[in-house]
């Protein structure tokens, strides 16, 4: 894996909240090699330092899409970033979310906050093949609804009719002109709405760690097989290749063994509390 980032320059940037932007970029010169729905990249703000970040899009061609919440110095750079500037890419890393395994049976994803973004590409591939699926559902939870990412998208999933969407927020302030009528309560609370066979279905979970170990006793406790869940964890990733050895926990390193595991593999580790 070449360990020099390329230079990719910002094309254009949407912000989906207050401090949460969705870059797109396109290469200078040298393209990485196609990120796979639930993999990670190394972004590299020049100056500033390195994150690792899930890709949320491939628009088209060579171009890339990541979804950034502003959280620290190299975060908040790269959401900064105007139009023109350019960062460093590279990878892509870790594990995928291995849609296909859902192929013939029922998909189930749940979102938490900007968790959507590690799933948006599963979406899409859901979407673009729903004629491989039986069911499709989608269930998205946010802590308001300014919180929620991908607004314009979320409206149009709500328009079909070949996919169950359910939406939820912890809390909505009332009045005003963007009063919210949808749902307010915990994402868990949804997994009980999902209309899929729990015995056949494949769940794709991503979102804050507590939201995922509560989600996945819910789908457990609804019937859906344990190596049947899928969650992504980012807990720690500095350097992406095992080298730094900040993300270990137990015998695993995320950025290696993850982010995307079968759930039996990360709650031992999702049971150590977060420092």
């Amino acid at each position: 894996m070449p360990m020099t980032p390329l230079p990719y320059r910002v094309t254009d940037k949407r912000w989906e909240t207050a401090d949460t932007a969705t870059l797109t970029m396109a290469p200078v010169d040298r393209v990485v090699e196609a990120p796979k729905p639930g993999q990670f990249l190394m972004l590299w703000a020049f100056g500033v330092g390195e994150v690792p970040i899930s890709i949320s899009g491939r628009p088209s061609g060579d171009l890339l899409e990541h979804t950034i919440r502003a959280a620290g110095p190299a975060t908040t750079t790269l959401t900064d970033a105007p139009v023109g500037d350019v960062v460093g890419v590279r990878g892509p890393f870790g594990t995928e979310w291995e849609v296909e395994r859902a192929h013939g049976g029922d998909l189930l994803i749940v979102a938490g906050g900007i968790g959507l973004a590690p799933l948006r590409l599963a979406i899409h591939s859901a979407l673009e093949h729903r004629d491989r699926f039986r069911s499709v559902a989608l269930l998205v939870g946010a802590r308001s609804p300014d919180d929620l990412v991908f607004r314009s998208e979320l409206d149009a999933w709500l328009d079909r009719t070949d996919v169950q969407v359910e939406i939820t927020v912890d809390y909505a302030p009332g009045g005003g002109d963007h009063r919210w009528t949808g749902d307010v309560g915990l994402v868990t609370e949804l997994v009980r709405q999902a209309d899929v066979s729990p015995a056949s279905t494949v769940a794709l979970v991503c979102g804050p760690e507590v939201m995922m170990r509560y989600t996945a006793q819910a789908l457990l406790d609804r019937g859906v097989p344990a190596r049947s869940i899928r969650l992504s964890a980012e807990r720690n990733m500095r350097c992406a290749i095992g080298h730094c050895g900040h993300c270990q926990l137990g015998g695993r390193f995320i950025c290696l063994d993850g982010p995307v595991f079968d759930h039996p593999d990360l709650a031992p580790l999702l049971a150590v509390r977060e420092r």
